[in-house]
């Protein structure tokens, strides 16, 4: 994974996987630990899980594997700020409906907006597939009301 067209595969592979689990409605399999939520994505020599706890205030981490071998990891926090504001549904509707666009771009980092009926999505981050951090919000009504922070990257042996 270490050239440019490596990275960019796994770019594509993980937008993918992204696509067809939490935000597709993906597969739904076994908790890997008790109290998970896990979704899986597989594609030839690809797989790839999103495992998580929690519903309004959640803690992720999502792992590629090519070949049986962890590639890319990314860990999240993600929670609801002002729930005055919003709520959970309508904030998993904003981040289902933002992620879908962003990925209909072929990425999955930041530097992207969106605005819907519940709000506006925000996603800021630095670094590339390799490594990276970021922060994704939603605003209503110029206040902050949700906030998930995201790390991650390259796993190597």
């Amino acid at each position: 994974m270490g050239d440019e067209m490596d990275i960019r595969l796994l770019n594509d592979i993980i937008v993918k996987a992204k696509a067809a689990t939490y935000v597709g409605g993906g597969t739904k399999v076994g908790a890997s630990r008790p109290g998970a939520h896990d979704l899986a994505w597989s594609d030839g020599p690809w797989r790839y899980l999103d495992s998580y706890f929690g519903g309004t205030d959640f803690l992720g981490q999502e792992v590629t594997w090519f070949e049986d071998e962890p590639v890319w990891a990314m860990n999240y926090y993600g929670h609801i700020v002002l729930p005055g504001l919003i709520d959970g549904q309508r904030a998993g509707e904003t981040i289902k409906a933002a992620l879908s666009a962003m990925y209909a771009e072929g990425r999955f980092l930041g530097g992207f907006q969106w605005s819907g009926a519940h709000g506006t999505y925000i996603d800021s981050s630095t670094g590339d597939v390799a490594h990276f951090h970021g922060r994704e919000v939603i605003t209503v009504e110029g206040r902050e009301a949700y906030a998930l922070d995201y790390y991650g990257g390259l796993v190597k042996p």
